[in-house]
């Protein structure tokens, strides 16, 4: 919902009065790539942390924290509060960025047969995309402070919903882990404590997840491809919202319009035709024709090669395996926008408001 006004306020808190500024698109740039670092670690963590203590357990964390940011520059864009904002939006966002994605697939993966997950995560991510379209569509009528005012306020419905009316789908408190079993645990000798022990065991390693990866080719090969998927959405969505608030001069309301065009194809692709298609084409198939605009198939066939007890496991690996391509996206893509900037403004036959 504050997607479409957040380069606006960025912008007016660094750079006021301009539609261009070198500044704005190296600092998004270094808060990803702070925020790729961080969810590297915790991914992997919060969907191994997910199989011992349950979905719900988890999912109140990053819920929780996404409201802090959200409330900060709800309460004022100065630029002293945009700097809050970014402190906590950075920190936070290291915990809560893609966590809700990844622990509500493995959630749906608990509850749903090996047969229909592709037709149900369509449909998760079809109403995901719903709830884009609705949000963003809204902010195209509110002014900026109210944007954030209601995306902090839904923020904190969405958590009292959750806590209250969601269902945990643990299945067993003493769950198995023979994945990871497999492979050589050296933090049993790290403290004497029952309960450290315990902690470091639920602490998935390098070489965890390299054993999980290992454990399955067609687990790398959707490694490989969340890389790459994830290298150049988050590259170009940070690098174009700046080239066109330059180029163009775009606001909120048309960065909405935007949105909205997108978000609208996704929910009537992902909501309506992958149900419908998967059965018939397979995740592998649906996989390559969805690779041409994204697609949710690569989740469920991440999820059909671990078990129930380790779904959480598998999906926090993938999505931290992307979180690594948010580090690397900002040191490519932050200096070609710049450059693409440069070279508008002393192009002879650039638009008239670079001369």
């Amino acid at each position: 919902m504050v997607i479409p006004a957040i380069t606006d306020v960025t912008m007016a808190a660094l750079c006021p009065g301009r539609d261009e500024c070198s500044v704005t698109i190296y600092l998004t740039g270094f808060q990803q790539a702070i925020i790729g670092l961080g969810t590297l670690v915790m991914m992997p963590l919060v969907g191994n942390l997910s199989d011992k203590y349950g979905r719900k357990a988890l999912l109140g964390l990053p819920m929780g924290l996404a409201i802090i940011p959200l409330a900060t520059l709800a309460y004022s864009r100065t630029r002293s509060f945009f700097y809050a904002y970014y402190v906590l939006r950075t920190l936070t966002a290291m915990v809560c960025e893609g966590s809700v994605h990844c622990l509500a697939l493995a959630y749906v993966a608990d509850r749903v047969p090996e047969g229909r997950r592709a037709s149900a995560f369509g449909i998760l991510s079809g109403i995901g995309s719903s709830a884009f379209v609705c949000g963003t569509l809204s902010t195209r009528f509110l002014s900026t402070a109210s944007t954030f005012q209601v995306a902090a306020s839904v923020a904190i419905v969405a958590l009292v919903y959750m806590r209250v009316f969601l269902q945990d789908s643990i299945v067993d408190g003493n769950i198995s882990t023979p994945i990871l079993s497999n492979g050589k645990s050296k933090v049993d000798v790290i403290g004497n404590s029952s309960k450290n022990v315990q902690i470091f065991k639920t602490m998935p390693s390098l070489e965890d997840m390299l054993c999980l990866l290992k454990s399955s080719v067609t687990l790398s090969q959707a490694a490989v491809v969340a890389f790459f998927i994830n290298f150049s959405e988050v590259g170009l969505h940070a690098s174009l919202m700046y080239y066109l608030k330059a180029r163009f001069h775009f606001n909120k309301n048309q960065f909405a319009d935007l949105m909205v065009i997108s978000g609208i194809a996704g929910t009537i692709s992902q909501l309506l035709l992958m149900p419908m298609l998967a059965p018939a084409l397979g995740e592998g198939r649906l996989l390559s024709i969805g690779l041409f605009f994204t697609c949710t198939h690569m989740r469920t066939i991440v999820s059909k090669q671990v078990g129930t007890s380790e779904q959480g496991k598998a999906q926090g690996c993938i999505s931290g395996i992307g979180s690594f391509a948010n580090v690397v996206s900002p040191l490519v893509f932050s200096p070609l926008t710049d450059d693409s900037h440069d070279s508008e403004y002393h192009d002879e036959g650039g638009s008239s408001h670079f001369k």
